[in-house]
């Protein structure tokens, strides 16, 4: 029996009718690479629900309205669930095809409220802005900093050289880790060189001041890489795919 294609897209889901079904262009016998088995609600709404939610500044309220103007009858707390689920799905496979950054890094970090307390998100771009990686830490100290450029590194090779601010944690780690490896990187401290990440902490802290703070750790970290998924995409760090519009980039994650 030959393969059919299923018609339809989740990329024009908001231009459609509410009765309209549907469905994924997939083959008979393919499996896309992220199960959406057991949900009640289609693939392509919940995609189109975690990429808004992780896309714009929007509250998990915002976004029910908006899926109930669709026909779509889902609660904020749902939509919570599936952001929690499937971001970490999504960013593993962007992980794979994630474009290689350059070897000049700008490190920093960043403030997030969690639970009513401030949490540390680290981040680094290279010279040109291109994300390098991130991470949501509890403390803002040398160990955290190292968890950070270890998991940096790994994803990316070790860098020629890392421009930082004044912090003593980030040079304490950047010097445990040239001891521990005998890297050698350089460490600058040129505050006019740093603009780039401090400017580019905006972008992320746009999107996350209409959710009024986390109600826990993993709810922020998952949450965060959803909306840096989506800013590296919009900044064109994903290996060509055929798809030209960030939005179907980031569907395409799914298979």
């Amino acid at each position: 029996m030959p393969a059919r294609a299923l018609i339809g897209s989740v990329a024009n889901f908001g231009d459609r009718p509410a009765s309209r079904k549907f469905a994924v262009q997939v083959s008979l016998g393919q499996h896309p690479m992220i199960e959406f088995k057991g949900s009640h609600f289609e693939r392509d709404v919940i995609l189109w629900a975690v990429r808004w939610y992780v896309a714009y500044p929007i509250s998990y309220r915002q976004l029910e309205e908006m899926m109930a103007e669709h026909g779509v009858e889902v609660d904020h707390a749902t939509l919570n669930r599936w952001v929690v689920k499937y971001v970490p799905l999504l960013e593993r496979e962007f992980r794979t095809r994630k474009l290689p950054a350059g070897s000049s890094w700008r490190m920093d970090e960043t403030y997030v409220r969690v639970k009513g307390s401030w949490k540390y998100l680290y981040r680094a771009v290279d010279k040109a802005g291109a994300t390098v990686d991130f991470l949501l830490t509890a403390k803002r100290d040398r160990a955290a900093a190292l968890r950070f450029l270890r998991k940096a590194i790994e994803g990316n090779g070790t860098p020629e050289k890392i421009t930082i601010d004044k912090s003593g944690a980030n040079t304490a780690a950047i010097e445990s880790h040239n001891a521990e490896t005998e890297a050698g990187i350089e460490i600058r401290q040129i505050k006019y060189l740093n603009n780039i990440v401090e400017q580019d902490h905006r972008a992320i802290k746009r999107l996350i001041r209409p959710m009024l703070g986390f109600k826990s750790f993993r709810s922020a970290a998952v949450t965060l890489a959803g909306i840096e998924l989506m800013h590296m995409i919009r900044k064109g760090q994903l290996r060509p795919t055929g798809e030209v519009r960030p939005a179907q980039q980031f569907y395409s994650l799914a298979g």
